[in-house]
């Protein structure tokens, strides 16, 4: 068994989320500082109401090119932060595009109302009619609503993930539509050449991070490396293992802990991208993942054949050492969770206590690799098996099995009910918030 030694990470030294967090909140201010400049050289309304919306519509925009930015699934900004974290602010940041963008059309549409004597709707048609670009505006503003509306938490929930992400896509329709409405009818950008030329730059690079992040860097991997299955071998009645080879795999950059997304090039999966961690440490020969049966997608890679032409994005993902602050550490899985810990533990450095929590010991996966890992790394296994209730991983239970854990980093995964019941249970345990590390991998999608 190969294993793979990290050094520890010094504990003064900056976190690496730190850094690419204050770097993106750096160039966010820096871009709203040019861009208010900008808004001041071209002068202002006479109407308070008509510059408040024209600068909503600024920050608008220079909001959803931020977005464009968080999903671009650049590596630097994924391996620190992580695609769930990015995500997440991706949605909330699309609030704010919304909120803003409405702002934008209410003081508009006021602002020139107060001035023709037109009630407002009457105005925005009129505008719609006569000023270049507003029609376009009026679409694109439609696209964002119906986008925002199917992301609320009430619709989210219920929509299909393949209806929701056919809805998302028209939001490229409604960037767009958008940005030529400004660069046509923005005061702010007919009246200087320096700063539409801001302005296609800053689109320009928030375009062409999606493009590289999500086409051209996945493309160029698969066609560098090659990957095959190399081999499918059942874990339990419900779990399997597939093994893939390639070229150049040691020049892949990828970690104990990440993640891709792996699709299948067979006539029934190859349009099929699903998220599977890595459960075993990348060797620079070999990867592996290890799917649960979840539906007839994962119930499929049974059925893969040795040969089978694979397609992966990735890696990606900040569940990894990179994070460390201690020299030791807690790894606590829960059910098929195991397969990114089981990895982190064959790469990480220091003293560290497995706790891995499943009904019973049959569901335990990959427990005999466990506990030879952690044999040959002097690491402390404990599996803990039985029902949900009693909390088997309560704060005492915790404080039992790992007296020192607030003194370590600890790497959790495994079922959102038993993460969120874990986090609670090391809140209460004091644990500081720097040494948790831990990734909702069903955002990946």
């Amino acid at each position: 068994m190969t294993t793979v030694q990290s050094p520890p990470a010094p504990p003064t030294g900056l976190r690496p989320r730190v850094v690419a967090r204050t770097g993106l909140y750096a160039v966010l201010a820096a871009n709203a500082a040019v861009v208010a400049w900008f808004f001041a050289q071209a002068g202002f309304a006479s109407n308070a109401l008509i510059v408040l919306g024209r600068l909503a519509g600024l920050y608008g925009a220079l909001l959803m090119a931020f977005q464009l930015l968080l999903v671009a699934r650049l590596p630097w900004l994924d391996r620190r932060i992580g695609m769930d974290r990015l995500t997440s602010w991706h949605r909330w940041t699309g609030f704010g595009v919304l909120w803003t963008l409405l702002a934008h059309v209410v003081f508009i549409a006021f602002g020139y109302a107060d001035s023709s004597g037109m009630d407002p709707v009457s105005q925005v048609v009129d505008l719609a009619e006569t000023v270049e670009g507003v029609l376009r505006a009026v679409v694109a503003l439609a696209i964002i609503l119906v986008v925002g509306a199917a992301s609320a938490r009430y619709a989210r929930r219920r929509l299909a993930y393949e209806t929701w992400h056919f809805i998302h896509l028209y939001t490229y329709v409604a960037v767009v539509l958008a940005f030529t409405h400004q660069v046509a009818a923005g005061t702010t950008f007919t009246a200087s050449s320096a700063a539409r030329t801001y302005w296609y730059t800053v689109w320009g690079l928030a375009l062409g991070a999606v493009v590289v992040g999500r086409a051209v860097l996945p493309l160029w991997r698969n066609r560098r490396h090659q990957l095959r299955v190399s081999a499918v071998v059942p874990e339990s009645d419900t779990v399997v293992s597939i093994h893939i080879t390639g070229r150049d795999l040691d020049r892949l950059p990828a970690r104990a802990g990440q993640f891709f997304l792996w699709r299948f090039l067979t006539k029934d999966r190859w349009w099929q991208a699903n998220p599977f961690s890595l459960s075993a440490a990348p060797d620079g020969r070999s990867l592996r993942l290890t799917a649960k049966t979840a539906g007839d997608g994962t119930a499929a890679l049974r059925r893969l054949k040795v040969g089978t032409r694979v397609f992966a994005e990735g890696p990606y993902g900040a569940f990894t050492a990179l994070h460390r602050t201690r020299s030791e550490s807690v790894l606590i899985a829960g059910g098929v969770g195991v397969t990114p810990i089981r990895a982190l533990l064959e790469e990480l450095h220091g003293h560290a206590v497995v706790v891995y929590r499943v009904a019973t010991d049959r569901d335990a996966v990959l427990y005999d690799e466990l506990r030879e890992l952690a044999r040959v790394k002097g690491a402390e296994l404990h599996l803990v098996t039985g029902p949900v209730s009693p909390d088997k991983l309560a704060p005492a239970e915790l404080a039992r099995l790992v007296p020192d854990i607030a003194d370590r980093d600890v790497f959790l995964c495994g079922p959102p009910p038993m993460m969120n019941a874990v986090l609670a249970s090391l809140r209460a345990l004091d644990v500081p918030g720097p040494q948790i590390h831990f990734e909702r991998f069903s955002l990946a999608g």
